[in-house]
């Protein structure tokens, strides 16, 4: 059997160790210590957010965001439907009530058109949400500009769910730090990992310190434990935070071989009519974070057929996400499109395939991938 190839997997550089023996070496092994509060300082100076608060996940960070906007029982949240479960999850977490908003062809997310829908709907019954949660898809940022229009004229504060687009430039703008609240994630496939973390990042320093507040059991400052309100066990270890702050020295790196990645499986790829990479949109510098290709609908391949191929040769792949309004626990709730029939985002999972985008990989490693796929449709 050839050796695994991964889809996306951790790939320390060796400085995670000095961060890690620092923390053992001072007994900060705990939610507390000097990693964790330099690697919430340095992802500021790479984002250029005024503030940022670590935790334990980005699904814990989506959750603070909606709390802080006063997100509760009954209100409503519109979001992008082409995700995966966590960015929606902290929704039902606060008792309210998801509306899902379709994708665009140009970009795979939220489509500004299906937004506006939304919003004339919700006017029209009386439900305007309380937040918009964006999502960057596959390292690609949305289109902000038009989106944030559309909610800048509703009063409507958006969440940027960047878990996947760290690095990601939207017109000379960090993604994360074009919304009120954004949010990123460190689990072991994105672009950088600390085996499992997440950070909230926002230009108003409010909403970060009221997370930190929460996200240690909302314990007041008093001699004794004293809580005046509910808190969670949601802040970042020391020892997760050293491993982070290793990982964001080598984030351009990482950026920089996730495009080659991508550009290596385009070229490869021209004179296939069938394929059709993820496009890139001209608005924004992605940071790549996996190649995906959509397969024509008139094909006589699949998608699946070639993540059936591609496993039989010991490689990973997986379809693109199932939308949200697809599934069985979500599909009692409002979804709008811009489509007369089915929906962008249904599509796409119906053609589309996430490829090794793991930034360990060879270029032998990535023949082997090219040529797997090449003889699927020889």
């Amino acid at each position: 059997m050839n050796k695994r190839i991964f889809l996306a997997s951790p790939h320390m550089c060796g400085k995670e160790e000095e961060y890690v023996k620092e923390a053992f070496e001072s007994n900060w092994v705990a939610p507390l210590g000097h990693n964790v509060n330099s690697f919430e300082k340095e992802i500021c100076e790479y984002t250029k957010a005024k503030s940022a608060c670590a935790l334990v996940s980005g699904t814990s960070a989506i959750h603070l965001a909606l709390k802080n906007l006063g997100v509760g029982q009954g209100d409503f949240v519109f979001a992008s439907t082409l995700t995966f479960a966590a960015t929606v999850n902290p929704i039902i977490y606060q008792g309210a009530i998801p509306v899902f908003i379709d994708s665009e062809y140009e970009s795979w997310n939220m489509c500004p058109i299906a937004l506006e829908k939304a919003f004339e709907d919700a006017k029209l019954n009386n439900q305007l949400p309380k937040a918009v949660i964006v999502v960057h898809l596959y390292g690609q940022s949305a289109d902000m500009e038009k989106i944030k229009n559309i909610c800048d004229r509703y009063n409507t504060p958006i969440i940027e769910d960047a878990a996947e687009s760290l690095g990601t430039i939207y017109k000379g703008i960090q993604t994360g730090t074009i919304g009120e609240i954004g949010i990123y994630s460190f689990n072991g496939n994105k672009i950088i990992t600390t085996s499992g973390g997440g950070m909230m990042v926002s230009n108003n320093t409010k909403y970060t310190e009221k997370a930190l507040f929460w996200a240690t059991q909302s314990r007041e400052n008093e001699k004794y434990y004293e809580h005046k309100e509910l808190g969670f066990n949601y802040r970042m270890s020391n020892i997760v935070a050293g491993i982070g702050r290793g990982q964001l020295t080598v984030l351009d790196e990482r950026i920089s071989k996730k495009k080659y990645i991508y550009e290596t499986y385009k070229n490869s790829f021209q004179d296939i009519d069938d394929i059709e990479m993820m496009p890139i949109c001209s608005y924004n510098e992605p940071n790549y974070w996996l190649s995906c290709m959509t397969i024509k609908e008139n094909s006589n391949i699949s998608a699946i057929d070639i993540n059936i191929c591609l496993e039989k040769e010991n490689i990973e792949s997986r379809p693109i996400w199932k939308p949200m309004h697809l599934q069985p626990f979500f599909e009692e709730y409002k979804f709008f499109t811009n489509k007369e029939s089915g929906s962008v985002s249904e599509d796409l999972f119906k053609r589309g395939i996430c490829l090794p985008s793991d930034t360990k990989m060879t270029n032998n490693d990535l023949k082997r991938i090219i040529n797997t796929i090449k003889k699927i449709f020889k």
